[in-house]
């Protein structure tokens, strides 16, 4: 399975974006996302084994594209060896592109507060290690303080028996994890994630 996305000015200065799959059978069109507004953003999340993560923002109307990788760390590059070791700093995490005119930041965040356990330090059901760690790695200051207000509200309301341990950082460098493990759930007909 391959993808492709294609960007083109239009008259007008709006941009249009379209996106397609494709695979032995040839190419389809996924979607055309921010025809009319030309926008596009983007969400760093890590929630543990970046596979599940994926696999759930990918079902996401208005999610534009998602790359399971590495957030966080020291090293430029990592490879999944170097980030398991628990050397390089990163998280396993997921970038999301999205159409802010079709699901908000703040619905993103709805969404990754579900999917995981923010309460466990490094660790995310039988994942244990630094790497599997609940971050989000905010782009730019409104995403920042969208993030802490979300964070903030779910502990006034006592929502999880625990502290929440997730972390609120600026996002930093991203790199794509290998292709292996880009849509692994879906290319493996697995799920190893809490679906909402």
């Amino acid at each position: 399975m391959w993808s492709v996305f294609m960007s083109f000015m239009l008259v007008g200065g709006s941009a249009l974006t379209m996106a397609f799959e494709g695979d032995d059978m040839g190419t389809k069109e996924r979607d055309v996302k921010g025809a009319k507004a030309g926008i596009s953003a983007k969400a760093t999340f890590a929630a543990g084994c970046f596979w599940g993560v994926q696999q759930v923002f990918d079902q996401v109307k208005g999610v534009v594209s998602t790359r399971a990788g590495y957030a966080g760390g020291t090293v430029v590059a990592p490879t999944y060896e170097q980030v398991c070791s628990g050397t390089t700093g990163h998280a396993e995490s997921v970038e999301v592109v999205f159409d802010p005119g079709v699901v908000s930041y703040r619905q993103l965040l709805d969404l990754f507060w579900k999917i995981h356990d923010p309460t466990t330090l490094d660790r995310q059901g039988p994942d244990v290690g630094h790497q599997y760690r609940s971050a989000i790695f905010t782009h730019g200051e409104e995403q920042r303080r969208e993030a802490l207000d979300s964070l903030a509200r779910l502990e006034r309301e006592k929502r999880f028996p625990s502290r929440i341990v997730t972390v609120v950082v600026p996002a930093t460098t991203f790199y794509p994890a290998e292709d292996y493990h880009q849509k692994y759930n879906e290319k493996n007909g697995v799920s190893c994630h809490i679906v909402p």
